[in-house]
């Protein structure tokens, strides 16, 4: 299994996500949206940055489950129910992705929403990822 991260030049700077990816493998996981869902089905943090971990920590969490790691992400989209406060926040966020997912990134976007499933909810991922 490979994935080859393609940054054109010509596009502006890759940062935090890759523009594309190009992924050879044998199997596809197609990956839930995760919010930050504790063990008893409650939202677990307050902040965006506490909800973010909890969330990506789920993500990854399903993708260990059917075999994979960080490194088998091709395309993660995240949405965000306050685009402007996940800005504010995009250098704490990339460290919390960097710690648990590593520098390999996907293909991402973040999308603004009204609202999530869980009401207390600030923001949800899901992806899909390619295996060997």
């Amino acid at each position: 299994m490979s994935l080859d991260r393609v940054n054109p030049a010509e596009l502006s700077p890759a940062t935090g996500f890759s523009h594309a990816v190009v992924a050879t493998g044998s199997r596809v996981v197609f990956l839930a949206g995760q919010t930050a869902l504790d063990a008893d089905g409650k939202i677990a943090g307050a902040t965006l940055p506490e909800q973010f971990r909890t969330a990506l920590t789920n993500l990854l969490a399903a993708l260990a489950a059917a075999g994979g790691g960080p490194q088998d992400l091709a395309r993660v989209t995240v949405y965000a129910t306050d685009v402007a406060d996940y800005r504010a926040r995009a250098r704490e966020l990339g460290a919390i992705w960097r710690e648990l997912a590593g520098r390999d990134y996907p293909a991402m976007a973040v999308v603004g929403v009204v609202r999530l499933w869980d009401t207390e909810a600030l923001v949800e991922l899901d992806g899909f990822a390619v295996l060997a």
